[in-house]
């Protein structure tokens, strides 16, 4: 008896790799990347660099620890991070700032995870004022996954940019899902990494690989970078296997984005229509969130889907998280809309 086929909406990161991923992992020529031999490592960390226009970059085993390290580089213990109060760097990394950093953050309300330029310099601190401490880095997550995939405007990022400039304060993106937002806006990469100072972008969400983030930025900040990464226990050896993958993905999964974008829409537009759904995040990329009425029991939404079997998460209190991926057929998400048609 065929095993019935599950549909997973719960992460893009539940991708599994394709078979012409898997042969150029199995093909890939490796080497000990501690001793930053691995001709593949270092194949995807100046691919990724080019990409950028960013001088190098640095192979890491997740985004958590290429922001970590970020962070860990930019600032002293004591200093301080401006960052919205529902970016991953903040929400979803273990307390990292504080456990790997000794430092605090500076925690913003703004819209769907997005800061603005008024917010960051309202939020930098009197350097001469001893009872505060020292503003030392400023943290944007674009696309923003609390925010249900909602995408920076390039001018605000650009205005958030010359401020940081004018303060002397480095810039970090979180990029985890930043080519979804590209497939969007079709700001050329270049232009839009020059506006950082780090720059964190994942293979392992969106981009089908199994594993894997990169951290971009100057050749002092990734010589820097290398040795934390060393001290996080992160040196890996012979990784040019999973390189081989986020070579694989930045070469062909970037154009297909747009289909998981558009599997997105169609299921906003089924949700629109169920009166056990209150409200819905407008779908900007690959992530929908949805709040329920409050006559709805969300686990109970959750169970009856997994019945059908279709897996969703619990994003909060009456809320559920879908996201679109690779792995999800147009046929799926067709049938997906006419399970949520019959839950009552």
């Amino acid at each position: 008896m065929m095993k019935k086929r599950i549909i997973d909406f719960r992460s893009d990161t539940v991708t599994k790799p394709s078979e012409g991923m898997r042969q150029a992992m199995f093909d890939a020529q490796v080497g000990d990347d501690v001793y930053g031999e691995d001709p593949t490592v270092n194949l995807l960390q100046q691919k990724a660099a080019a990409m950028f226009g960013m001088e190098a970059a640095l192979f890491c085993s997740s985004g958590t620890q290429t922001n970590q390290i970020a962070i860990n580089v930019h600032v002293n213990p004591g200093g301080e991070v401006i960052c919205h109060q529902e970016s991953h760097v903040y929400k979803y990394e273990g307390g990292g700032i504080a456990r790997n950093s000794l430092a605090s953050v500076r925690l913003l309300n703004g819209n769907r995870g997005r800061i603005s330029p008024q917010q960051v310099l309202d939020s930098i601190n009197n350097p001469d004022d001893i009872h505060l401490p020292l503003t030392q880095l400023v943290s944007i997550e674009d696309t923003s996954n609390r925010g249900g995939g909602a995408i920076y405007d390039f001018e605000v990022i650009k205005q958030i940019r010359k401020i940081c400039l004018e303060k002397k304060l480095p810039l970090h993106l979180d990029g985890a899902r930043v080519f979804n937002a590209f497939e969007e806006t079709k700001i050329p990469f270049q232009e839009y990494g020059a506006q950082f100072d780090s720059i964190s972008i994942c293979l392992s969400k969106g981009l089908g690989a199994p594993v894997g983030s990169l951290l971009l930025g100057t050749n002092d900040f990734i010589r820097k970078a290398t040795r934390v990464r060393k001290v996080f226990g992160g040196g890996m050896r012979q990784a040019g296997f999973i390189a081989a993958a986020g070579i694989y993905a930045l070469d062909n999964n970037l154009n297909r984005l747009s289909i998981d974008h558009k599997h997105a829409k169609i299921l906003e537009e089924q949700l629109q229509a169920l009166d056990w759904v209150a409200e819905i995040m407008s779908v900007e990329s690959n992530i929908l969130i949805l709040s329920l009425s409050d006559s709805v029991a969300r686990d109970e939404i959750i169970s009856k889907l997994k019945e059908q079997g279709v897996l969703v998460s619990a994003f909060g209190p009456q809320m559920i998280r879908f996201v679109t991926h690779l792995d999800i057929t147009e046929s799926e998400v067709a049938q997906t809309c006419d399970i949520l048609k019959k839950i009552v």
